[in-house]
């Protein structure tokens, strides 16, 4: 008889080919885990072009978002330090978000501002409650400056180094007062800086040194070793019903100017289950602690409340939001479950556990969704891995 595991494995297998077959995905990897055991299902290849290798559980991927997880627990660690209290204005740090003010209404122009009533701290940022992001109304003029300054992730060689963009934010207002609405994205990039800041190392170094390495997470960067390219997969985008391929690889050999803490790591499917059966463990990792069990507990509870829940629709879709990532707060369809923690990058990844069933799901494609909606990609291999 085979174990509920197997069967999850099965289902999704099932699903990945035929998203493969019908051309929606050039391949997918998928890992399911729990008590009993982890699970790996690969099908297609890294790309489309002739000569590109089956994909495989040692993939390297771009995933995009889902690198949210891992600044949240490298800015947490500094709590643990005593570098950083979650109540710390983070103005000490970011110098160059002193001048920055707030809409006056969120749909007022972008000259019509008022001061911040209080700082902007630490756990406004793992929160996502900073006041800078994007809404679910995206035609606020706050919001509409905000895409000239927080471009998209996916790309990240294409940012300025921090400095530069701390700048530019700081000419950008803030849609909402600290603490008062949920927006996505830029209080993660903002966490990446001031992890940066406070430490004195590169974002991938800290990162490196205090989690991927002592998780045996030696495939997660934000740079491609030369020997790694054949494992690389290609991205591509959807144009006009076809996938079109939408970045060039090479880059990813050299480090960007401002590594991403919204987005910009590379990483595999099993790297990703070392991390999250770390958060599950409390905390603990193979050699040692990696985070506190109180930290790991608040991380994994929902922080948000029920009106900024519904403002922000569009990106969660009723979930809540813990540091760093969702929380589903109801069981509302197939795949969700109270407690359920995780997010999803722009490229077709997500990585999710449960800690109530010891539970993990992990998805790793490379095609960009089109907008802050689900895919059926993710929809269908979550229903499945449920």
């Amino acid at each position: 008889m085979t174990s509920m595991l197997d069967q999850r494995a099965a289902r999704v297998g099932a699903v990945l080919r035929d998203h493969v077959r019908r051309g929606r995905i050039p391949g997918g990897v998928v890992l399911v885990s729990d008590e009993d055991g982890v699970r790996v299902v690969a099908e297609g290849r890294l790309g489309l072009e002739s000569g590109d290798a089956p994909i495989a559980p040692d993939s390297i991927m771009r995933v995009a978002s889902v690198t949210k997880l891992a600044t949240a627990v490298a800015a947490l660690q500094l709590v643990d330090d005593g570098m950083l209290s979650l109540g710390s204005s983070v103005d000490r740090w970011l110098p160059e978000l002193r001048s920055a003010a707030v809409a006056r209404t969120p749909t007022s122009p972008v000259d019509d501002v008022t001061p911040l009533a209080r700082a902007i701290t630490v756990e406004d940022l793992l929160t996502s409650r900073a006041g800078w992001g994007f809404a679910s109304d995206f035609r606020l003029p706050a919001v509409e400056a905000l895409f000239d300054v927080q471009t998209d992730g996916r790309f990240p060689h294409a940012y300025p180094d921090a400095e530069t963009w701390l700048r530019r934010l700081a000419t950008v207002p803030l849609v909402a007062q600290p603490g008062e609405k949920w927006t996505y994205d830029t209080s993660l990039t903002v966490l990446g800086v001031l992890v940066e800041r406070v430490t004195g190392q590169r974002l991938g170094e800290r990162l490196a040194e205090r989690i991927f390495e002592p998780l045996g997470m030696k495939d997660t960067s934000f740079v491609l070793r030369p020997t790694d390219g054949e494992r690389f997969a290609r991205l591509y985008r959807v144009a006009e019903d076809e996938l079109v391929e939408a970045d060039d690889r090479a880059v990813w050999l050299t480090a960007p100017r401002l590594e991403l803490g919204n987005g910009g790591l590379l990483g595999t499917v099993t790297d990703w289950w070392r991390f999250g059966t770390m958060l599950l463990d409390g905390g603990h990792g193979p050699r040692g602690r990696i985070l506190s069990e109180a930290l790991v507990r608040r991380m994994l509870t929902d922080q948000i409340d029920e009106e900024q829940r519904a403002d922000a629709r569009v990106f969660l879709d009723g979930q809540g939001w813990g540091y760093g990532g969702s929380i589903d707060v109801a069981d509302v369809e197939p795949w969700t479950v109270p407690g359920r923690f995780g997010w999803v990058g722009g490229t077709g990844t997500s990585v999710h556990l449960v800690p109530s069933s010891r539970t993990m799901t992990i998805l790793m494609t490379q095609v960009m969704a089109s907008g802050p909606g689900l895919t059926d990609v993710y929809r269908d291999v979550w229903t499945a891995a449920a």
